[in-house]
């Protein structure tokens, strides 16, 4: 009997921003739209997030200073909230969190993008870890 891998991480916090991207862009239900069915991982994280939008949305807008996260594209804006999330839950360390942001925003954005998030998320990380 072969025994199906489960995904990295990494995988399944692509699938978990796809979720994310497809429910905040048509208000479809989490997976409703995604072909196949998602890893526990990624389900869970795109659920928590969704969840906690709202919340988190204000923490990116905060960090932001002077613009708020609805100005945010979509995928940026999912991708800053999934960051957001791991940093205020401690499930990876800081520097992962904020790393594999910055890779998604890279490679389904733009190297702009990339730096935004990077900047947004280290100024949540300041303040997570001043508290």
């Amino acid at each position: 009997m072969t025994r199906s891998k489960a995904p990295g991480r990494r995988q399944s916090r692509r699938t978990a921003l796809f979720l994310l991207y497809q429910w905040d862009l048509t208000g479809q239900p989490l997976a409703s739209l995604y072909e196949g069915t998602p890893d526990e991982f990624a389900a869970e994280l795109a659920a928590a997030v969704s969840e906690r939008a709202e919340r988190l949305d204000e923490r990116i807008t905060a960090a932001s200073q002077g613009w708020s996260a609805d100005r945010l594209g979509t995928l940026e804006r999912n991708i800053l909230r999934v960051g957001v999330y791991e940093l205020e839950e401690g499930t990876v360390p800081p520097e992962v969190a904020i790393n594999e942001a910055v890779v998604l925003a890279k490679r389904y954005a733009s190297d702009e993008a990339a730096g935004l998030v990077n900047g947004i998320l280290g100024h949540i990380q300041r303040e997570v870890t001043a508290s």
